[in-house]
């Protein structure tokens, strides 16, 4: 599933959940946004290189698929702006050459300082989930697929070290959701 309104329609849809398992309205909570930005320029800058990367994420085995992705995803510090285009007068952005060299540059960085402080982020987290099966009181809520589904895009990443409370929510909705974890393709 590329998509995570794919996951809430797998959910929702899924007679094994019947009607008991409504997915509630997001709860407006600010601390997980807050949160989430928090960590928005190191998720960029360590998921992305990886997906294209892998070489096992179906919309990446194409090359085409690797640079629609390139070119659409910009790395800190760029914003979507100055990144976008081909460079050409009529489509100003910085050419695909440019994008190229600095995704391999930032699969090459070193990314430990970047994960320790994602990890220490991570116990942050974990101290702002409601429970192992749910972020925000009252059930499975918009707040859970939206988190879910960033949370899940780290797994791709090798070193991360998850709190044990986090683990047990991305193992519980992974399995909820029937959507597997990157773990196994971690780069």
């Amino acid at each position: 599933m590329g998509e995570s309104l794919d996951i809430i329609a797998k959910v929702d849809t899924d007679e094994r959940f019947g009607l008991i398992q409504q997915i509630l309205p997001a709860s407006g909570r600010k601390d997980i946004k807050a949160w989430q930005k928090s960590v928005q320029a190191h998720l960029r800058t360590l998921q992305r290189p990886r997906y294209v990367a892998t070489g096992l994420l179906p919309e990446f085995q194409q090359l085409d698929g690797r640079h629609v992705f390139i070119q659409n995803h910009q790395l800190p510090p760029y914003e979507k702006a100055e990144w976008k285009g081909d460079g050409t007068p009529e489509n100003p952005g910085m050419y695909m050459d440019d994008k190229l060299r600095l995704y391999a540059e930032a699969m090459a960085a070193d990314p430990v300082a970047l994960i320790e402080d994602l990890n220490a982020r991570l116990y942050e987290l974990d101290d702002m989930l409601y429970s192992e099966h749910h972020c925000s009181e009252g059930g499975l809520s918009l707040d859970d697929i939206d988190l879910w589904a960033r949370l899940r895009s780290i797994s791709i990443i090798q070193g991360v070290e998850w709190p044990n409370n986090l683990r047990r929510y991305m193992d519980n909705l992974s399995a909820l959701g029937d959507v597997p974890l990157y773990d196994e393709m971690a780069l």
